[in-house]
């Protein structure tokens, strides 16, 4: 059996890695770019040279991303990624704006080039 000095040596030594574990902040996993862009690829033709309403698969991916963007971390990646895509795709604005309400879901960002990512979330 382990003397009590031993055991009082093994507390006082483990108890500052404990105390880090528990009071470390959690971080928040924030979505990738390339997801954003896997889900919202089939909307690319749509919001570029569509026209009606936006094509399954869009909105599929659309409804995707939205159940995937739930933090505040997520959001804000989310926010960064189609804005850098949509300054480099030049979606049409009114197909972009009711892309959403087309598809029957919300999602947590615009799909704008001009959007302010740091409101979001």
């Amino acid at each position: 059996m382990a003397s009590s000095s031993t055991i009082k040596f093994i507390f006082v030594a483990a108890l500052p890695l404990v105390l880090l574990v528990l009071l470390a902040p959690a971080s928040e996993a924030a979505i990738s770019c390339s997801d954003v862009i896997k889900d919202l690829r089939p909307c690319v033709n749509y919001l570029v040279n569509g026209t009606g309403a936006p094509p399954s698969s869009c909105c599929a991916g659309a409804s995707a991303l939205a159940s995937a963007a739930t933090s505040s971390a997520d959001k804000k990646a989310a926010c960064q990624c189609i804005k850098s895509a949509a300054q480099k795709m030049n979606p049409n604005q009114q197909l972009a704006q009711a892309l959403p309400a087309n598809c029957g879901i919300t999602l947590p960002v615009a799909v704008s080039p001009n959007v302010d990512c740091s409101k979001v979330g």
